[in-house]
């Protein structure tokens, strides 16, 4: 979704073009959905984690009924130095665990290079997004870069 700091209001929320059916397809190809976010907002005391749900449900509503499995969120903020927040890998192993993932059969998408160091981290392969924060990313750290979200989901659909 487009970024929005510390998005606490889910009129603020706006799916990119293309990712629902990007998604849509990557789940078509039977791939789990999980989604791995940073939420300090609510360790900073911008909002509470019932406000983040109704951010977490608007995203899944623009992106399609079913599509994502599960959403793990780290409510902490950078000072708590917790063993969740991102690039730890902690909320993905979690993930895994709970979902019965193979990790190095996974990919991490994301925008910021906190995003490729988690998924580094934990095993997967990973993909630079240039949406969002993508342009401003070390574009040598990711496995792989691609201009959105639909060509993420073209290379790992190719490559399955």
């Amino acid at each position: 979704m487009r970024d929005v700091d510390y998005c606490g209001d889910p009129n603020e929320v706006a799916v990119f073009d293309g990712v629902p059916n990007a998604l849509h397809r990557l789940k078509a190809g039977g791939y789990k959905i999980i989604v791995i976010t940073n939420q300090s907002g609510i360790g900073r005391g911008y909002f509470n984690e019932k406000t983040y749900r109704a951010v977490e449900a608007e995203v899944a509503r623009q992106v399609g009924a079913g599509v994502i499995d599960a959403t793990y969120f780290c409510p902490h903020s950078p000072d708590e130095e917790c063993e969740c927040r991102k690039p730890a890998p902690g909320m993905v192993i979690q993930a895994a665990r709970e979902n019965s993932i193979d990790l190095t059969r996974s990919y991490f998408i994301g925008d910021k290079d906190s995003d490729i160091e988690c998924g580094r981290r934990a095993g997967t392969k990973t993909i630079l997004v240039q949406t969002g924060y993508g342009g401003e990313a070390d574009q040598k750290a990711p496995d792989i870069v691609v201009a959105d979200l639909a060509a993420a989901a073209r290379v790992i659909l190719k490559s399955a």
